[in-house]
C-alpha cells in the first residue's frame, strides 16, 4: 500500500526558521506520519533532529546515519519519515536540478548555414487584408502544428464568421506553409509598388500578373530554410495544403446572413521543370483573385504591415501567432489581450487549460531568449491573465503602418 503524502514545507522556507521552530516544525511532521500510518507517537531525541534537519536540507539519504545507529524504534520512525519525506520531494527536486543544469529551449532556431549571403536578396514580407476590416493577423488561416491536421476552423467577429478549412486528403495548411502565402504576397506587393513608381515616371507599365513563377530555391531562400532535399518534398506537399484550404466569410448584417464567399488561400499551382534529381524547381503560383483585389488597387498606399525577417526562425507555430498578433495589435502602442481571446483567435485545437500552461512556457522562454521586435509578460487582470505585448524601443519609429508607394 502507498505511504500518504506529506504536505511538505519548501526547504527555502525551512532554512529561514530558527533552530528551535526547525525542530518544532519536525516533531509536527513526525506526529502527523505516524498519525496517516497508524503508527504511535515517537518523541524524537536531540540527535534524531539533528540528522532530520540535515536531511530535510539537503535530502541526502546518508544524514538519517540509519545504517550507523543501528536498529530500534526510533531509528525504523525515521525510516519511514525519511521515505514519505523523499518520496514527495523527489519529483520536485529532479525538476529543480533539471532547471538549474538545462537552458530554456531557444526561441529562434538557428538560420541556414549559406542565410547571411542570402538575406540582401531578400523581399520585404507582407500579410494581406481577408476583409475591409479585419486583416489576416487578427485570426489563424493555418493549423499551429508542424504536422497537416484535419478539422474546421470557426472565427466569430462582430460583423461576420470566418471558417477555415482544409483538404479531405491533402489536410489543413499550417502556419509553417503559410510561408509560402507570403512569399505570393510579398512578390505581388513588390511589383506593385514598381508599377505605381514607373506610373510616376509618365510610363506606361502593365498590371502585375495573376500567375507567380519562382524557383523553389528562391521560396526556400525566402524562407530562411536549408535546401536540403526534404525542404523541397516538403514545399510540394504544402503547396497542395495552400491550394485546398479554403477561407469562407459569411458577413452579418442585424443579426442576418447576407454575403457569402470562399477563398482558396491559393488559386493552384503546378510544377513547370524539375532537376536532374527529381526536385521541384520552377513553380507556377496562381494567385487567388481576392489577395490580387486587395493589394492591386489604385490608391497611394498598400494597407500591409510588414514583418521582421525573423519571423521565418521562429520555431513554434504558437510563437509564430504570437508574433504576428502583437505586430498587428502592438505595433504602435502596447496591446493586452485576456489569455482566452488569444486562445481563441489562435485556431488552438488544445484545452484551454493546456494552450494556457504552453502560453506561459513561451513567455518565460522569451525572457531568455526575445521575440523578435516584441516583449512579451504575463499579469493578472480582473477576469483572468493577460498577455502584454509591447514593442521594443528602437522599432517602428520608421516603419509606417501602410508601405507607401514610391
Amino acid at each position: 500500500m502507498n505511504q500518504p503524502t506529506l504536505d511538505l514545507m519548501p526547504r527555502d522556507q525551512f532554512a529561514k526558521l530558527s533552530l528551535h521552530d526547525k525542530n518544532a516544525y519536525l516533531q509536527d511532521l513526525a506526529d502527523r506520519f505516524a498519525a496517516a500510518n497508524d503508527r504511535d507517537h515517537i518523541e524524537l531525541d536531540k540527535d534524531a533532529l539533528s540528522r532530520l534537519r540535515r536531511y530535510y536540507s539537503r535530502r541526502v539519504w546518508a544524514d538519517l546515519k540509519l545504517d550507523e545507529m543501528g536498529g530500534g524504534t526510533l531509528n525504523r520512525a525515521l525510516r519511514g519519515l525519511g521515505e514519505a519525506i523523499r518520496s514527495r520531494s523527489i519529483k520536485d527536486d529532479v525538476t529543480a536540478v533539471l532547471m538549474q543544469e538545462t537552458n530554456p529551449r531557444r526561441v529562434l532556431r538557428a538560420p541556414p548555414q549559406d542565410d547571411a549571403q542570402l538575406m540582401f536578396f531578400v523581399p520585404t514580407i507582407y500579410d494581406a487584408p481577408i476583409k475591409d476590416d479585419v486583416n489576416l493577423m487578427d485570426v489563424a488561416p493555418f493549423s499551429l502544428s508542424k504536422k497537416a491536421g484535419r478539422g474546421v476552423l470557426k472565427y466569430e467577429l462582430k460583423d461576420s464568421l470566418i471558417t477555415i478549412e482544409g483538404g479531405a486528403e491533402s489536410g489543413m495548411a499550417t502556419v509553417f506553409d503559410y510561408d509560402i502565402f507570403l512569399n505570393m504576397v510579398s512578390y505581388l506587393a513588390e511589383e506593385v509598388q514598381q508599377y505605381r513608381r514607373d506610373e510616376k515616371k509618365g510610363l506606361r507599365p502593365t498590371l502585375p500578373p495573376k500567375v507567380y513563377r519562382p524557383n523553389a530555391s528562391h521560396i526556400l531562400k525566402f524562407c530562411r530554410r536549408s535546401d536540403g532535399g526534404k525542404s523541397y518534398e516538403d514545399l510540394e506537399a504544402a503547396l497542395d495544403r495552400l491550394t485546398n484550404t479554403t477561407i469562407k466569410v459569411v458577413n452579418l448584417g442585424g443579426g442576418k446572413r447576407r454575403a457569402v464567399d470562399s477563398r482558396p488561400l491559393i488559386s493552384g499551382y503546378s510544377v513547370v521543370s524539375r532537376t536532374g534529381a527529381n526536385k521541384i524547381d520552377l513553380i507556377e503560383i496562381t494567385i487567388p483573385d481576392w489577395v490580387y483585389t486587395s493589394v492591386v488597387r489604385n490608391e497611394a498606399t498598400l494597407p500591409l504591415l510588414t514583418l521582421h525577417q525573423d519571423y521565418f526562425l521562429i520555431s513554434s507555430g504558437l510563437g509564430r501567432f504570437i508574433y504576428r498578433l502583437a505586430r498587428k495589435a502592438a505595433g504602435k502602442a502596447p496591446a493586452r489581450y485576456y489569455v482566452k481571446e488569444v486562445y481563441e483567435r489562435s485556431s488552438s485545437t488544445q484545452e484551454l487549460r493546456k494552450f494556457s500552461y504552453d502560453l506561459r512556457e513561451f513567455v518565460a522562454r522569451t525572457q531568455a531568449f526575445p521575440l523578435p521586435e516584441f516583449d512579451l509578460s504575463l499579469e493578472e487582470g480582473r477576469e483572468g491573465m493577460l498577455l502584454h505585448m509591447r514593442r521594443r524601443d528602437g522599432y517602428g519609429k520608421a516603419d509606417p503602418e501602410l508601405l507607401e508607394a514610391r
